[in-house]
């Protein structure tokens, strides 16, 4: 297991090596395990950059993000122009029905609502915007719609871990709670997890995954 001290060096050096980030703008401590991320990024992307970075170091178990965007004077916009750029870029996004997603945006803080069918829809949407010229943060509001058929579901998201785990999809259990997926059972790696995971969330209408999947070895 890292230390305190381990771990604040690996955060750091992963920030140096995004580049994308200022790393030398950004703050680091560590403490049982919980990283804190403090000082002044140019951008929303970049303040995205930074916390993905950190949370890509194995061992940190949270993340505290306390880093101000500050606007360069030559990115600042009003909100109505923020929200003209916003619109404009999801119109342009395939992944996305056309006005499925509602745009709000105050002092450059964009919020997305609506609804649709997919999470990465949902995702698409986000990662549309964040990195638009003048925004200072995005808030995802943005609903997935239930399933039709909850049976469905859970049979789809079966049938994806056999494609998928193939040798682990015997040993995961799937349930259908409402909108909520709740996996269990045992996997060989965290890669076949996370793939049961991904599958579930494929599923239309699914809102929340618990994954209680056990990795062994």
């Amino acid at each position: 297991m890292k230390t305190d001290s381990q771990l604040q060096h690996d955060v750091m050096e992963e920030l140096g090596w995004e580049a994308s980030v200022n790393a030398a703008q950004i703050g680091v401590s560590v403490k049982d395990g919980i990283a804190s991320l403090s000082g002044d990024v140019g951008s929303f992307g970049e303040k995205w950059d930074a916390e993905s970075a950190a949370q890509r170091v194995g061992g940190v178990k949270g993340l505290a993000v306390d880093i101000r965007v500050t606007l360069p004077g030559s990115d600042k916009r009003n909100d109505a122009d923020i929200a003209q750029a916003v619109e404009n870029v999801l119109q342009w996004t395939s992944l996305l029905p056309l006005d499925s997603v509602k745009v709000l945006v105050e002092n450059g803080w964009v919020t997305l609502a609506g609804e649709v069918d997919w999470d990465y829809q949902r995702r698409s949407a986000t990662r549309a915007v964040r990195y638009l010229m003048g925004v200072t943060g995005v808030s995802d509001q943005i609903a997935l719609k239930p399933a039709v058929s909850l049976s469905v579901v859970k049979d789809d998201i079966e049938a994806a871990l056999r494609r998928r785990a193939k040798d682990d999809a015997k040993d995961i259990t799937v349930q259908v709670s409402g909108t909520d997926v709740i996996l269990s059972g045992t996997s060989h790696s965290w890669a076949e997890s996370e793939l049961a995971r991904n599958a579930a969330w494929s599923a239309p209408g699914v809102r929340q995954v618990v994954n209680n999947i056990t990795v062994t070895h």
